[in-house]
């Protein structure tokens, strides 16, 4: 499945016939096992229905970091980002691509 970065923000957890999605370096990952923490109101629902990578790397809740921006960011970041992208690929399924 190829989503658009708008078409991405339609599985951000408020409309609960649809899933819950997450971008890591463009890829979508169907997180709505973990509804509790991306769905409304939880703690990484700012990560949902949008490519979260540079907030991830740079370990921000901050909505100006939620982008798949991965620009300026240390080693140190970038290992970091790998490290959730590790987490996400062992946890959720992989469901398509941003383009």
């Amino acid at each position: 499945m190829e989503l658009t970065a708008q078409q991405l923000k339609e599985y951000d957890g408020t409309d609960p016939s649809k899933p819950i999605y997450v971008a890591i370096k463009a890829r979508i990952f169907d997180v709505t096992a973990g509804k509790s923490f991306y769905g409304p109101g939880g703690d990484y629902s700012i990560f949902a229905g949008k490519d979260a990578s540079r907030a991830l790397a740079k370990m921000s809740k901050n909505a100006e970091d939620v982008s798949p921006s991965l620009e300026g960011l240390s080693d140190k970041e970038i290992g970091v980002l790998t490290d959730w992208e590790k987490k996400f690929e062992a946890k959720y399924p992989i469901v398509g691509i941003v383009v």
